[in-house]
């Protein structure tokens, strides 16, 4: 039986921590470079992330308002990957496929309205 393994899977120890640092840094370049989503995304995060810190009064309230912009980014990721995966395996229309990539973006989906809910909720009592 042959054998399909990654020779990366055998490593051990730091050099298996150095290489998943490595391929997850690559990942996050590559999502920049090629995915407009991503960047839209990240940029929005950032952006939010430092109003939450700012408006943010304790640490639950400055967590709370990361939150959603940490699994915003996530989610965009895992998007991205999935798109990606099924694009690789065939650019032939099938319903699976087309399910893979509608539940992929169904995730991110979910997550904006999260966010949306969190800050708007927020924001609306906090200040009024």
């Amino acid at each position: 039986m042959q054998d399909f393994r990654n020779d990366k899977k055998g490593k051990k120890g730091l050099k298996r921590l150095f290489n998943a640092y490595k391929y997850s840094v690559d990942g996050i370049m590559a999502a920049w470079k090629d995915e407009e989503a991503f960047r839209q995304i990240l940029v929005l995060g950032i952006i939010f992330g430092i109003l939450g810190m700012i408006i943010g009064q304790d640490w639950g309230e400055k967590v709370l308002l990361l939150l959603p912009s940490i699994l915003c980014i996530v989610g965009e990721l895992i998007n991205s990957a999935i798109e990606n995966a099924i694009d690789f395996t065939s650019k032939d229309i099938h319903p699976l496929a087309k399910k893979a990539k509608d539940m992929g973006s169904a995730v991110q989906l979910v997550l904006l309205i999260f966010f949306v809910v969190i800050w708007a909720s927020y924001i609306f009592f906090k200040f009024y």
